[in-house]
């Protein structure tokens, strides 16, 4: 079960995240909850940038909030020429049959000079979990 893509732009830099639900990896009998989410991040600027580290703020159905920081993605700290896009998948377990994620990416030009990127904020919900608005 895919959901729609989300997007956020910060200076220049496009992040588009794909959530899914993994039925296989789920046991909703035992309260565990499986997501995977693809990212793409793409360089839409003028000048190359590399991903130092990462940040996380994932939040369960009950509001239970856990934090994740760390260099790079997946063991990597790609490097984005203008132009160039880097795409990755990684994934999150939780106790509850929804969730929300968001966080942000530390980029650092050449120069050496670094800034945050925004991670938009995207829903992980599972088909056990009653739709409903936010």
């Amino acid at each position: 079960m895919a959901d729609q893509p989300y997007s956020a732009t910060t200076q220049a830099i496009r992040v588009t995240v794909q959530p899914v639900y993994l039925e296989d990896q789920s046991q909703p009998a035992d309260h565990h909850y499986v997501w995977a989410y693809h990212v793409m991040i793409e360089n839409q600027g003028a000048v190359t940038v590399q991903l130092r580290n990462r940040h996380w703020r994932i939040t369960d159905a009950l509001g239970r909030l856990k934090e994740v920081r760390g260099p790079g993605v997946v063991g990597e700290q790609p490097v984005l020429a203008p132009g160039e896009r880097f795409e990755y998948t990684s994934g999150t377990p939780l106790p509850t049959p929804s969730g929300i994620m968001v966080g942000s990416y530390e980029m650092e030009r050449l120069d050496g000079t670094r800034f945050e990127v925004a991670i938009p904020a995207f829903s992980l919900d599972s088909p056990y979990q009653a739709k409903r608005l936010n």
